[in-house]
């Protein structure tokens, strides 16, 4: 990943964050010399996202399988989870 320090971005623009982007994926603003920020396009973004969707997926029909649920009514969901509390 490249980073773009805080000033180049202010004294560029958005400009140089297109021109990292044109070459890779993701761009890090560096804040004082500290990696503070990603950007990435929103194609990028949206994929990361399903990835992160898909992952979770994967994890719940697993916990089904295992049978680490509970099957409950609404009321009885509320109330376990104030009971909680």
């Amino acid at each position: 990943m490249t980073n773009i320090s805080a000033n180049e971005l202010k004294t560029k623009g958005v400009s140089v964050i297109q021109a990292v982007l044109d070459q890779q994926t993701e761009a890090v603003i560096s804040v004082r010399g500290k990696q503070r920020f990603v950007v990435m396009g929103v194609e990028h973004y949206q994929y990361l996202r399903e990835c992160e969707l898909s992952a979770a997926i994967i994890e719940s029909k697993a916990d089904i399988e295992a049978g680490h649920y509970i099957k409950e009514s609404a009321e009885e969901h509320l109330a376990r989870l104030e009971s909680m509390e």
